[in-house]
């Protein structure tokens, strides 16, 4: 039965989370939960907000760009301050504990969960590849497909990171295929549409809600921090894998780009949601498509094991801090895993997948997340200045303007989704903002139940 919280002293005693994540396991869970079902999707979504090639591109370089800045910032506060939570706890340190609960409070509501449910939601889609389901039936294909990651990841961290490396490679691989038709074959006529470009010239506001794609397409780029407090020697290897982790992806994403548009055009890339089977359909027939929807299956269920793994880890930390129930912060005796954070995530998770479409839920997601990721990275310069003499065996490379030009951008962005998606965006802010009340009227809670504890 879940209970109040009790006390920090008494959620301290209890047992810890094992650090059981080595170099290979942490890279895999970089490139893993980033490359799931967004390259596959997104350029699709990007293609019906460009108006050429080179813009195109372009967006892919300033979501890349943008994701890396991220990703060797929080590499920083990770060495420095390396315990489960992540970006929880680097807003706690910086900002005090409101906002830190605020952004457990969106993960579980919307970031997190909603990015599972995501992801979900593109497995099912691209299962129907196979299996002619119907809307109905795709919805429980989403949420079967959480329960099952989520009870892997009870079972240890160490089978959730299995899952992860092996599905890492299958992933890389069905990429490099996708890459290698598109290179070599011969004779290749890109596939024309006969529909006009849905957005004829790139103007700056639709290249702002192209980027919330791409965006999403890098989603995941941080979740190695909230399962640092399991990473083995994380002053070496936190930094390490977010570095070599985030370079993989780009190129990986690049090339990606490169083979679609040499098989079809931007406007047929426009006009088709299944970009990659579409694009092995024309260089190798029906069986292609299916080879490649196999594995692309394989990519979003290796990137969903990834988030549900690093999600829990928030909800474990409010927990741990006396904010969120305390059964949440313990650790299964056996398995040595969250497993009670890994229930309520996955079944909040499933919710979700069969309330929205696939463009909605990234929006809400991309909108809410990227508010406390501005947030996050400022915390950089803030505790470098509050906390001077705290060791860090990681610098971020051109402090403080990287840290500062990826926190401006990441507020332009959530602008500017607020303006051409002010329902979505209005929703996201509005579940984070409820947080506020829960917040404080958790904190009494707390206070009445301490004496007793």
């Amino acid at each position: 039965m879940l209970t109040p919280p009790r006390t920090a002293k008494a959620a301290v005693s209890e047992k810890s989370l094992p650090r059981a994540l080595g170099q290979l396991a942490s890279t895999a869970i970089v490139v893993g939960t980033i490359i799931g079902s967004g390259i596959f999707l997104v350029p699709h979504n990007v293609a019906q907000h460009v108006g050429s090639v080179g813009s195109l591109y372009l967006v892919w370089v300033v979501g890349g760009v943008l994701s890396l800045a991220g990703a060797l910032s929080l590499a920083e506060l990770g060495a420095a301050t390396p315990e489960a939570g992540g970006i929880y706890v680097y807003l706690r340190q910086a900002y005090g504990k409101l906002i830190a609960f605020l952004y457990g409070w969106a993960m579980l509501l919307v970031v997190e969960s909603g990015g599972i449910a995501t992801l979900a939601v593109a497995f099912s889609i691209y299962s129907a590849t196979f299996f002619p389901f119907t809307p109905v039936q795709q919805k429980l294909v989403a949420s079967g497909v959480i329960a099952f990651l989520t009870l892997v990841n009870i079972l240890g961290v160490r089978k959730g990171a299995a899952v992860q490396t092996i599905f890492m490679f299958a992933k890389l691989v069905g990429l490099a295929m996708i890459v290698g038709f598109a290179l070599f074959s011969p004779g290749i006529a890109p596939v024309s549409s006969s529909l006009p470009l849905p957005a004829p010239q790139t103007t700056l506001s639709s290249f702002g809600v192209a980027l919330v794609g791409v965006l999403w397409a890098y989603h995941g780029w941080h979740l190695l921090s909230y399962a640092a407090g399991e990473v083995k020697d994380p002053g070496r290897v936190l930094p390490r894998s977010f570095l070599w982790g985030m370079l993989v992806v780009i190129v990986v994403y690049f090339s990606a780009n490169f083979a679609y548009l040499r098989v079809l055009s931007l406007g047929a890339l426009a006009e088709h949601q299944r970009v990659a089977a579409r694009v092995m359909e024309a260089l190798a027939g029906p069986r292609g498509a299916a080879l490649v929807s196999a594995l692309i299956l394989c990519s979003i269920f290796g990137a969903l094991n990834g988030n549900i793994l690093g999600g829990a880890r928030v909800l474990y930390a409010l927990a741990r801090d006396g904010v969120f129930f305390s059964a949440v912060g313990r650790v299964h005796s056996r398995y040595e895993t969250p497993a009670v954070a890994l229930v309520i995530q996955g079944v909040w998770a499933a919710v979700l997948a069969t309330s929205g479409t696939y463009e909605q839920l990234y929006t809400y997601v991309i909108f809410t997340a990227w508010m406390f990721y501005a947030g996050a990275i400022v915390a950089v310069v803030i505790l470098r200045r509050r906390l001077p003499h705290l060791e860090r065996p990681y610098r971020v490379w051109g402090y403080p303007f990287l840290p500062l030009a990826f926190s401006l951008a990441a507020l332009i962005i959530v602008a500017n989704t607020l303006v051409r998606s002010p329902r979505e965006s209005f929703f996201g802010l509005a579940l984070v903002l409820a947080g506020a009340p829960i917040y404080y009227a958790w904190r009494r809670l707390s206070a009445r139940a301490s004496p007793r504890a």
